[in-house]
């Protein structure tokens, strides 16, 4: 049975697309592809993870990671960018409680090709949120030899298409 949403709980979204409604259980979105800069990579670290390994080419090469290497942070914010371009932005996002894993797998290096996806794993209404449903997402980016380079799996609130005004 569904919650009736009243008016005052309806709230506007203007040109946005994806509600709860349009997430189906098992499908991917594709989100994309996106080159790796080793200017990127140094800004990102300069600012925040400023570790050898993410500043200096001889330094990454020194480490295990064998190469100039973005942060790990940096390639959840390559990631949240990615995914935001894909559909986010043209979502009713109403943000998300949290992250319930990332795994970084593989270094990603400068000069690296990233391309992913995210795979709808769940969905559920809101208990105390008539207007919200909660949807599960596994996102995956590889390089550019296919290799799995990252994980991640959230969960993300969605106003349902009946909240939408």
């Amino acid at each position: 049975m569904t919650a009736k949403i009243s008016a005052s709980e309806k709230i506007s979204a203007p040109g946005k697309t994806w509600t709860y409604d349009d997430f189906v259980e098992g499908t991917s979105l594709d989100l994309g592809t996106k080159l790796v800069s080793a200017e990127e990579i140094i800004e990102f670290a300069t600012e925040f993870d400023a570790q050898p390994m993410h500043l200096d080419e001889q330094a990454g090469k020194a480490s295990i990671l064998g190469g100039l290497a973005a942060s790990g942070w940096h390639t959840c914010a390559m990631f949240m960018r990615m995914w935001c371009d894909a559909f986010l932005l043209d979502s009713t996002s109403q943000g998300s409680p949290g992250i319930d894993y990332v795994k970084w797998k593989k270094p990603v290096l400068a000069g690296d090709t990233l391309t992913g996806h995210s795979t709808i794993m769940a969905k559920r209404l809101s208990r105390s949120r008539p207007q919200l449903g909660l949807v599960t997402m596994r996102a995956e980016l590889f390089n550019q030899r296919g290799e799995s380079v990252f994980e991640l799996e959230n969960t993300g609130m969605f106003l349902t298409r009946e909240a939408v005004a």
